[in-house]
């Protein structure tokens, strides 16, 4: 499977397919939040003690905001919020990382940013790369995201990522690992692997790469996008 949605040997089939199964993607992940929701008004409305209704409100509330979480994040993970281009704010991503992560403090979030600013493709990149760091510390951990963006120097322009998922348990599908490295088998490309493919395809069309290294309690993802 090619990497990169702009070359026709990907064609146009594949790039429909990937789009559908990121939307797939996409509401397997509200739909959780959203059947909450749903379950707590079907409550509210039979539930006639204080406590209880005071109890419910909590969860839907709850609910709520988890659902505008993943909106938000997923808008500009898939999405084409704000358009192409532009620079974003680092506060934008690091803001919807951290609420895919969760206030239970199961993982915790340390951050180490040399720009203030990242290029669209660098950011949608790095929450997916967070999505796929956070969904593989399954019984929590710790996540260390590194940012730079590239203005000068040796490399014009362009950014690099890498992140660090250490805990007791990493979960990672191996699918997903070849989906990073566009090495994809025919039929591997699911809801699951769609984000990496997206990755890996973005990567490819700024001129860069994605590496990841997989070893006993910790998973390193890295992106280096020289033309982002």
């Amino acid at each position: 499977m090619s990497s990169d949605l702009n070359d026709p040997a990907f064609g146009q089939a594949q790039a429909l397919e990937l789009a559908s199964l990121l939307c797939s993607r996409l509401c397997h992940d509200l739909l959780s939040p959203v059947g909450a929701l749903s379950n707590g008004l079907e409550l509210l409305a039979e539930e006639k003690d204080p406590a209880m209704r005071q109890r419910c409100f909590e969860l839907l509330e709850q609910s709520a905001r988890s659902s505008a979480d993943k909106l938000k994040f997923f808008r500009l993970a898939f999405g084409a919020a704000g358009g192409f281009g532009e620079a974003v704010p680092v506060t934008e991503p690091r803001a919807l990382i951290e609420a895919l992560a969760g206030p239970s403090g199961r993982i915790a979030l340390r951050w180490t940013m040399e720009s203030n600013t990242l290029p669209k493709a660098a950011v949608k990149i790095l929450l997916n790369l967070s999505l796929i760091a956070i969904e593989a510390l399954v019984r929590g951990g710790t996540l260390e995201i590194a940012l730079e963006e590239r203005a000068g120097g040796k490399v014009q322009g362009g950014a690099e990522i890498a992140l660090r998922a250490s805990g007791p348990r990493i979960a990672f599908d191996p699918a997903v690992g070849r989906a990073l490295s566009g090495q994809l088998a025919p039929g591997e490309l699911s809801s699951r692997t769609a984000p990496a493919a997206m990755v890996a395809a973005l990567a490819a069309s700024c001129g860069g790469g994605v590496q990841y290294a997989l070893s006993d309690g910790m998973l390193v993802l890295g992106a280096m996008l020289p033309g982002a």
